[in-house]
């Protein structure tokens, strides 16, 4: 899960295994499996840097999650 801040300043938290595609045109537009469409404040680059974060965080074992913090 990754948190964004919607373009009227709300923030949510989406589920980063169901993005499809992002895409910059000029606001950052966040496409999931589901078809529907999100638009952030975040820039592009910003949102792909927390879905790494986050796929790395799921991957690691349990033990070393207090570690990372």
């Amino acid at each position: 899960m990754i948190k964004v801040t919607t373009l009227d300043k709300r923030e949510m938290v989406l589920n980063a295994e169901l993005i499809e595609r992002i895409e910059s045109v000029p606001e950052t537009v966040i496409t999931l499996t589901s078809g529907k469409k999100v638009l952030v404040t975040q820039p592009v680059e910003e949102i792909v840097a927390r879905v790494i974060t986050y796929r790395r965080r799921i991957a690691l074992p349990a033990s070393s999650q207090d570690e990372v913090k």
